[in-house]
Protein backbone atom coordinates (compact mmCIF):
# COMPACT_ATOMS: atom_id res chain seq x y z
CA UNK A 1 0.00 0.00 0.00
CA UNK A 2 1.47 3.45 -0.73
CA UNK A 3 1.71 6.04 1.66
CA UNK A 4 -1.49 7.90 0.28
CA UNK A 5 -3.66 5.46 0.33
CA UNK A 6 -2.04 4.83 4.48
CA UNK A 7 -2.66 7.94 5.05
CA UNK A 8 -6.54 8.06 3.55
CA UNK A 9 -6.82 4.90 6.06
CA UNK A 10 -5.47 6.28 8.84
CA UNK A 11 -7.94 9.44 8.23
CA UNK A 12 -11.28 7.85 8.26
CA UNK A 13 -9.88 6.18 11.46
CA UNK A 14 -8.76 9.32 12.96
CA UNK A 15 -11.63 11.84 12.10
CA UNK A 16 -14.07 12.56 14.66
CA UNK A 17 -16.42 14.94 16.30
CA UNK A 18 -13.20 16.81 17.78
CA UNK A 19 -11.69 17.21 14.32
CA UNK A 20 -14.94 18.69 12.99
CA UNK A 21 -18.30 19.79 14.19
CA UNK A 22 -20.12 18.20 10.94
CA UNK A 23 -18.68 14.42 11.15
CA UNK A 24 -20.86 11.63 11.76
CA UNK A 25 -20.67 8.02 11.76
CA UNK A 26 -21.97 7.36 8.17
CA UNK A 27 -20.10 10.58 6.79
CA UNK A 28 -16.71 10.59 8.44
CA UNK A 29 -15.38 12.58 6.06
CA UNK A 30 -17.86 15.65 6.78
CA UNK A 31 -16.44 18.89 7.67
CA UNK A 32 -12.80 17.48 7.42
CA UNK A 33 -11.56 19.29 4.39
CA UNK A 34 -9.67 22.00 5.53
CA UNK A 35 -8.25 20.15 8.85
CA UNK A 36 -7.33 17.33 6.78
CA UNK A 37 -5.70 19.60 4.02
CA UNK A 38 -3.36 21.21 6.46
CA UNK A 39 -2.43 18.11 8.17
CA UNK A 40 -1.81 16.21 4.97
CA UNK A 41 0.58 19.36 3.72
CA UNK A 42 2.15 19.33 7.04
CA UNK A 43 3.51 15.15 6.29
CA UNK A 44 3.65 15.69 2.03
CA UNK A 45 4.10 19.33 1.21
CA UNK A 46 2.94 20.24 -1.92
CA UNK A 47 0.17 22.60 -2.46
CA UNK A 48 -3.34 23.53 -0.55
CA UNK A 49 -6.00 23.90 -3.24
CA UNK A 50 -9.48 25.15 -3.15
CA UNK A 51 -12.91 24.84 -4.78
CA UNK A 52 -16.41 26.15 -4.93
CA UNK A 53 -18.77 23.80 -3.34
CA UNK A 54 -22.60 24.45 -2.58
CA UNK A 55 -21.81 25.14 1.32
CA UNK A 56 -18.37 27.29 0.20
CA UNK A 57 -14.47 26.31 -0.57
CA UNK A 58 -13.46 22.74 -0.19
CA UNK A 59 -10.04 22.33 0.59
CA UNK A 60 -7.53 19.79 -0.88
CA UNK A 61 -4.12 18.73 -1.66
CA UNK A 62 -1.52 18.47 -4.94
CA UNK A 63 1.31 16.61 -4.16
CA UNK A 64 3.80 15.65 -6.90
CA UNK A 65 1.24 16.66 -9.61
CA UNK A 66 -0.95 15.16 -8.50
CA UNK A 67 -4.75 16.50 -6.95
CA UNK A 68 -5.43 14.23 -3.79
CA UNK A 69 -8.75 14.67 -1.89
CA UNK A 70 -8.85 12.69 1.20
CA UNK A 71 -12.35 14.06 2.31
CA UNK A 72 -14.14 13.83 -1.64
CA UNK A 73 -16.41 10.88 0.38
CA UNK A 74 -18.57 13.71 1.93
CA UNK A 75 -19.84 14.81 -1.13
CA UNK A 76 -23.21 12.80 -2.83
CA UNK A 77 -21.84 13.72 -6.37
CA UNK A 78 -19.01 14.17 -8.20
CA UNK A 79 -16.37 17.46 -7.73
CA UNK A 80 -15.65 19.82 -10.21
CA UNK A 81 -12.08 21.14 -9.57
CA UNK A 82 -10.82 24.27 -9.92
CA UNK A 83 -7.73 23.93 -8.29
CA UNK A 84 -7.95 27.35 -6.88
CA UNK A 85 -4.00 27.71 -5.22
CA UNK A 86 -4.95 28.33 -1.51
CA UNK A 87 -2.53 28.55 1.32
CA UNK A 88 -2.48 27.12 4.88
CA UNK A 89 -3.98 30.45 6.26
CA UNK A 90 -6.82 30.36 4.23
CA UNK A 91 -7.50 26.76 5.13
CA UNK A 92 -7.19 27.78 8.87
CA UNK A 93 -9.88 30.00 8.12
CA UNK A 94 -12.33 27.00 7.96
CA UNK A 95 -10.99 25.38 10.93
CA UNK A 96 -9.75 26.15 14.19
CA UNK A 97 -6.11 24.96 16.44
CA UNK A 98 -8.29 22.65 18.93
CA UNK A 99 -9.33 20.38 15.50
CA UNK A 100 -6.07 20.98 13.95
CA UNK A 101 -3.71 19.84 17.09
CA UNK A 102 -6.30 16.78 17.85
CA UNK A 103 -6.62 15.30 14.06
CA UNK A 104 -3.11 15.96 14.10
CA UNK A 105 -2.02 13.98 17.20
CA UNK A 106 -4.70 11.03 16.50
CA UNK A 107 -3.26 10.62 13.21
CA UNK A 108 0.64 10.64 14.30
CA UNK A 109 -0.28 8.24 16.77
CA UNK A 110 -2.22 5.53 13.90
CA UNK A 111 0.41 6.12 11.22
CA UNK A 112 3.06 4.90 13.50
CA UNK A 113 0.87 2.13 14.42
CA UNK A 114 0.39 0.88 10.85
CA UNK A 115 4.31 1.28 9.64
Amino acid sequence: MDAIQRLQNVFFEAWSLESSSKWTIDHPAKGQCSVTALVAHDLFGGQILKTTQPDGWHFYNKVNGERIDFTESQFDQSIYYEDIPSSREEAFLDTNEKQYTILTKHVCQLWELNL
